[in-house]
């Protein structure tokens, strides 16, 4: 019996995607794995050199396994899914988008509902029309729900913050809140890594200083700023907060930390210029 998510998968470290690509690259030639197997781990390799922004590499590797894609479905909703990711991070979404629907189709034929939800968020993802988005979450959020299959309800976190964003957007900042902090309470029920909780915390924070609620929204960003990790959006809104509590002395200090960690994140340089040019002007 082919199995959609190989015990390979857990050792994806999206934190760390070197490592992950390294592991994956040395089971390619484990016999233990199936012909299936060795075909879906091709997937993970290339998604590795995409999340890297190593998009012909990554193509490369599809064009690679394209041919035996109809070995399974399984395989056929992996490879879609990673061409679409492929082109939906280099910002081509209307072709990213043919390749997630056509992964929602198949998936859903042959009911592998952890990744028929996995493309339903990426529609959503890919799509720019609000409405869209908001469609295309609630039809991966009721098929989570509802599905018998644990990974699919595994989305559920993700899918309550996607489905968040798309409500702040529409400034429906209640309804946000409410999906943000059902996003953080599946994230601690479900002993998420810390990493994963922190976000969801900052998001709740986020929804908060939208309703102006900035106290609250000030203590909740000052424990996400605790981690050890530095953080260049905690850091951005904490200096936002601060300039609603007209403290421009703090505002100014958090500011220049959010440009100093954000200003080395490639994806931030190029797709937020603007908001990083203010940071800089403080």
């Amino acid at each position: 019996m082919i199995n959609p998510y190989p015990l390979f998968l857990k050792q994806w470290d999206f934190n760390n995607v070197p490592q992950s690509r390294d592991y994956f690259l040395s089971i390619e030639n484990d016999e233990s794995l199936s012909e299936i197997d060795k075909l879906q781990l091709q997937t993970q390799i290339a998604r590795t050199y995409s999340l890297e922004r190593k998009f012909e590499r990554a193509h490369e590797i599809l064009d690679l396994i394209e041919p035996s894609i109809q070995k399974a479905p399984v395989v056929e909703v992996r490879y879609l899914l990673e061409r679409g990711r492929c082109f939906n991070s280099n910002n081509e979404k209307e072709k990213a988008n043919e390749f997630f629907l056509k992964a929602w189709e198949v998936a859903k034929k042959n009911k592998i509902d952890g990744l028929a939800v996995d493309a339903a968020h990426m529609v959503a993802i890919a799509y720019t029309d609000p409405e869209k988005q908001l469609e295309w979450n609630l039809k991966a959020m009721e098929l989570a729900q509802s599905s018998n299959e644990e990974r699919a309800k595994q989305w559920l976190g993700s899918l309550y913050n996607n489905l968040g964003w798309t409500f702040h957007d529409r400034k429906e900042y209640e309804k946000a809140l409410e999906l943000f902090q059902k996003a953080l309470d599946f994230r601690i029920n479900q002993k998420a890594p810390e990493t994963n909780i922190r976000i969801a915390r900052w998001s709740v924070a986020r929804a908060l200083r939208s309703l102006n609620r900035v106290d609250e929204a000030l203590a909740i960003q000052l424990e996400v700023a605790k981690a050890e990790t530095q953080d260049g959006y905690n850091f951005e809104e904490l200096g936002e907060l601060y300039l609603l509590k007209n403290d421009q002395n703090k505002a100014k200090e958090f500011f220049k930390k959010a440009y100093n960690e954000l200003s080395k994140d490639s994806w931030f340089v190029k797709n937020e210029a603007k908001r990083l040019e203010r940071l800089k002007s403080f």
